[in-house]
């Protein structure tokens, strides 16, 4: 590594804490701002807002505008060297622009391998006690809006509620079926099913069951009837942004398990997954975009750089999460769609790389 590389690299990664400590602090003053009243309210103890909530947010927000803080970087002391005639300097000393760009890329290297090991493993766990924070204080009690509800809770075991009471527990014109290939073997039928948390086993009111056996068939009524169920109330309970809690591992698990029962967000859960991979390779992408957008001495100097640059990153972070709208309707995979906004940014950034003077 020569000197000009370690030159780079310390600027790059100085820099970039730099920016990411100071909007950070910015931030969360505005956001303690607009909060305080209702950690008055509330009586939110200190130790529960610091710990809680700000320390495992922290992680979460700077994690996700990684990508943005790192082109404010580059195209921020990129253009400083330009300015200076730095690069000039550089390149008419015999090195390539190629390899000019090496810092830039190990430096990117160290940042997107953080991040992504920060996506997958760090901060689920942050985010289940920064959400429970939110969830206990910040926001309205979860109400389950979802309507003609259907599950398959086991292999060949299928269960419809017409809706489900996230307050009361107690799910409505509830019925199950079991199957044994393409044959009913069994049904039940009855007006709700209501959970019981002092035994942790569901009670069933009012129904009607037929057990099938060849062309044997035998029915039960009854008043109520205790039973367990592959199936928890928190399963009804889950907020779209549950996802953000799990690990990679518990995340393919919590897919599969969606699958299984049919549920119809599985798209979400997928682009979620892939967003993790997707988010620390657009570190790369912006800065290959940053370097040859502000490696050139312009009339307008460092501001000029930076307005395109912060045009071009919020259009990307835009388009990013418009992509999901692409799977969620349909039109394309969970995979394609996280990965969309990356390979289009790619290649405007590699068009701007072969059209920067060398």
């Amino acid at each position: 590594m020569k000197i000009i590389d370690r030159y780079i690299i310390k600027k790059f990664l100085g820099t970039f804490v730099y920016a990411l400590v100071l909007i950070l602090i910015i931030t969360i003053v505005f956001d303690v701002s607009e909060k305080i009243d209702t950690f008055i309210d509330k009586n939110i103890s200190i130790k529960e807002i610091v710990f809680d909530y700000y320390l495992n947010w922290i992680p979460y927000f700077a994690n996700l505008y990684s990508s943005l803080f790192v082109f404010v970087t580059v195209i921020f002391f990129t253009s400083k060297m330009a300015t200076h005639c730095e690069i000039i300097a550089i390149l008419s000393n015999g090195v390539s622009y190629k390899r000019f760009l090496w810092p830039y890329f190990v430096s990117s290297f160290v940042i997107a391998v953080i991040s992504l090991f920060l996506n997958l493993y760090i901060i689920p766990p942050a985010n289940k006690i920064r959400l429970d924070f939110d969830n206990k204080y910040l926001r309205n009690p979860y109400y389950n809006s979802e309507k003609n509800i259907h599950r398959q809770i086991e292999p060949g075991v299928f269960i419809y509620m017409q809706s489900y009471s996230t307050f009361t527990d107690i799910g409505y014109k509830f019925s199950l079926e079991r199957f044994e290939g393409n044959q009913l073997k069994y049904k039940l039928i009855s007006n709700y099913i209501k959970w019981d948390s002092a035994q942790q086993k569901w009670t069933i009111y009012n129904y009607y069951i037929r057990e099938i056996e060849g062309r044997q068939e035998k029915i039960t009524t009854g008043r109520s009837k205790d039973t367990t169920l592959n199936m928890n109330p928190l399963d009804f309970k889950s907020r779209a942004d549950v996802v953000e809690t799990m690990t990679l591992p518990e995340l393919n698990n919590f897919i599969r398990k969606a699958k299984l029962e049919g549920q119809t967000n599985i798209i979400s859960y997928q682009f979620d997954k892939h967003s993790r991979f997707a988010y620390p390779f657009a570190i790369f992408v912006l800065t290959l975009i940053g370097v040859t957008l502000s490696s050139q001495k312009k009339r307008g100097g460092t501001g000029l750089n930076l307005g395109l640059g912060l045009m071009l990153s919020f259009s990307y972070i835009l388009f990013m999460r418009f992509s999901q709208m692409f799977a969620l309707g349909g039109t394309t995979s969970a995979f394609v769609a996280a990965w969309i906004p990356n390979i289009l940014y790619l290649f405007i950034g590699l068009y701007l790389y072969y059209k920067v003077p060398k």
